[in-house]
């Protein structure tokens, strides 16, 4: 049996600020050794994103107790039994979308549309079956295979994508959901080409990551729209050509500012006024990308026969389109390179013992990516 620590969310909330409420507290967990195609790992590094925020407060709906987090870096403790490829010292990017290699959107080459990896992160189990934490004898469920906000974490090996053992824990951490869920939005989903416009509206951790794809992709023009002055001067310094404010009348004011609309609009906000400032400022025929998690709960109405004069396509960018094993590698490599540099994407760093400040930081908008340290 295997004991360590974890932030452990016992019941959603909403009741801020995070860093007064405290929704997570650091408990020990029990664990048994990986069992057959599972891995043990070691947690070295962690990052918020949005999604995790949503697991507090209710919004996107998990099995109660759980231990949050899906976007980390970490290395081999342990194997288990068939496991093939990985070894105890490997580190390794967690990867929230596990896939099982048989069903018909894996074997279609779209592996993040895994529907027994899917099925699996729902019932806040492995993809191997679970869940494999506890407290005191009763069950703990994982969050997206991982439950990354914490020392250790026990995963399908699926769920896990070998890279370099010289590659910081920080920024490989950026790899598991910010790197491919923003740059994967523009190049992925979105199919942005050399020279064409691109709108981003949210300028977070995956928007920002969503500027360095449209500088990779050469696009001729970057637009970034987000309500806060720092986020704007930030998206300047990362790539973007142009920065405005948002609010009713953005979608408007990029058409004006680009001669008629954005070839490619993505949303990363997870806000339906997000969604529609994305869906009015591309062009005639242009192509709009929503990647944020907005509410089951929102209505959204859409004009048909403006959408059909229009000619504009609607894409669902998870996980960017990415196919993990292939893209991750070929993104740290882009890094290595200098032409991917997603270390700017993080603002803060703090040990994990700090989860709920950072929480709170995250739900008032004030931070790209935090990273926290068991």
């Amino acid at each position: 049996m295997i004991n360590f620590q974890a932030a452990l969310l016992e019941t959603c909330t909403t009741d801020r600020p995070f860093s007064e409420s405290r929704p997570l507290r650091i408990e020990t967990l029990e664990a048994e050794g990986p069992g057959e195609h599972e891995v043990l790992v070691r947690i070295r590094a962690a990052s918020l994103c949005r999604s995790d925020l949503s697991v507090i407060t209710g919004v996107r709906a998990w099995p109660m107790p759980i231990v949050p987090g899906h976007e980390a870096s970490g290395v081999v403790e342990e194997i288990g039994a068939g496991v093939t490829g990985l070894a105890p010292g490997d580190q390794v990017v967690l990867v929230y979308q596990p896939t099982c290699g048989h069903c018909p959107c894996c074997v279609a080459g779209e592996p993040h549309l895994c529907a027994p990896g899917l099925a699996a992160n729902r019932a806040g189990a492995l993809l191997t079956g679970g869940p494999r934490l506890s407290r005191n004898g009763a069950a703990v469920h994982h969050h997206m295979g991982l439950s990354a906000f914490a020392e250790m974490a026990v995963v399908a090996e699926q769920s896990l994508v070998k890279i370099d053992k010289d590659l910081p824990p920080d920024i490989a951490a950026l790899f598991g959901c910010a790197v491919m869920c923003g740059a994967g939005s523009v190049l992925n989903t979105g199919k942005a080409k050399a020279g064409e416009t691109v709108a981003i509206v949210g300028i977070g951790g995956v928007g920002a990551s969503a500027i360095l794809g449209a500088r990779l992709a050469d696009a001729g023009r970057i637009v970034a729209v987000d309500p806060d002055a720092e986020k704007r001067r930030t998206a300047m310094a990362l790539g973007a050509t142009d920065a405005i404010a948002g609010g009713p009348d953005a979608a408007g004011a990029i058409i004006e500012l680009t001669g008629g609309g954005a070839d490619c609009a993505v949303e990363t906000a997870g806000m339906l006024d997000a969604f529609e400032t994305a869906y009015g400022a591309a062009r005639r025929g242009g192509r709009v990308v929503t990647v944020g998690l907005v509410s089951p709960a929102t209505p959204f109405a859409l004009d048909i026969a403006a959408h059909v004069t229009g000619a504009k396509t609607i894409h669902g960018s998870y996980m960017g389109s990415c196919n993990p094993a292939i893209d991750i590698p070929n993104y740290v490599a882009l890094y290595r390179d200098g032409r991917f540099p997603v270390d700017r994407l993080i603002s803060h760093r703090m040990p994990l013992a700090e989860v709920n400040t950072a929480l709170e930081r995250m739900a008032a908008s004030q931070a790209l990516r935090q990273i926290l340290t068991p």
